[in-house]
Parts: structure tokens; sequence; C-alpha cells
């Protein structure tokens, strides 16, 4: 499952055309979500005077190992402009993988699933609308997790 969040330039158009920049990495899209609108999140928490997110999931299949997906997201975030300077700053696009099927993983490159997908409900939500039955590995249903979420950083990236 991949989370997509933009909160500059042309939010929507990116994160479409950062979906439709997928197969060509070897990544099939079989659901995407509704975008929903979100205040941006800042190491100090939210932040109501930062550009607006737009965010999305897909459920996705692709072939490729968990580092390989991750190294063709990051090439699709750069082709998009995303520039890495600012711990949680603003971006033109981010993909995060969010679970990797049910493989739990930590290591310096790559968690799975993303440590903190379960504080938040900008990709709750949409998970939920795609897939009811949907299970963040190691946290649980992603029905009895929404509404709990806090959408305020921990530790990491």
């Amino acid at each position: 499952m991949l989370a997509f969040g933009s909160n500059l330039g042309d939010r929507a158009g990116t994160i479409r055309s950062a979906i439709d920049a997928l197969p060509a990495h070897g990544v099939t899209v079989t659901a995407m979500s509704t975008l929903v609108e979100s205040t941006a999140v800042k190491p100090g928490g939210k932040d109501e005077t930062a550009p607006r997110y737009l965010n999305g999931v897909a459920l996705a299949q692709t072939a490729l190992p968990p580092h390989a997906l991750l190294r063709a997201i990051q090439a699709i975030e750069a082709q998009f402009g995303r520039v890495r300077e600012e711990h949680w700053g603003d971006r033109t696009l981010d993909i995060d993988i969010i679970a990797y099927g049910h493989l739990l993983l930590a290591d310096p490159d790559l968690v799975l699933p993303h440590p903190r997908a379960a504080e938040r409900d900008f990709v709750l939500g949409p998970w939920l609308e795609i897939d009811p039955d949907a299970v963040l590995p190691g946290a649980g249903p992603v029905a009895g997790l929404i509404g709990r979420a806090t959408e305020f950083p921990g530790d990491g990236a």
C-alpha cells in the first residue's frame, strides 16, 4: 500500500501524474482512494500556516522487492521536483510505502509497515475507503485504528 501527499504546486495533478508513472517502474495500481486535504505536520506538530496537503493512498502490486520499490518511488518523487532539504518540509510529492503485504522490516533505509501510519487519519481514512478489511501489520484492522490517530510526528522520517 502506497500513500501519496503533496502541498506545493498542482497537488492533485502531481499525485495523478506520479500514479501514472508507477507502471514504468514495475508497479501496477489496483485501487486509488479519493484525495483528502489535511493540515501540514511538521516536527513540532500541526502547522496551520504551511500549505495544506492533498493525500491519498493506492493499493498496488509489484514484483519488486521492498528496497527496489523504495528506490523506484524515490525516483518518481525526484522526477516531480521533490527536494529533501528540510525534515518534514513542504514538498511537491511524497510517496511512502505504508505496508508491503504482511512484511515486518526495520533497517536504516526502510521500516515496514510505515512507523507512523497508525497515527495518521489522512492515511487510514483513504485506505479504509478502498479496502474496508485493511489490516496494518502489527497494529490491527484499520477500521479500529481510525479516529484514534494523532497525526502528530514521532521519531524518524
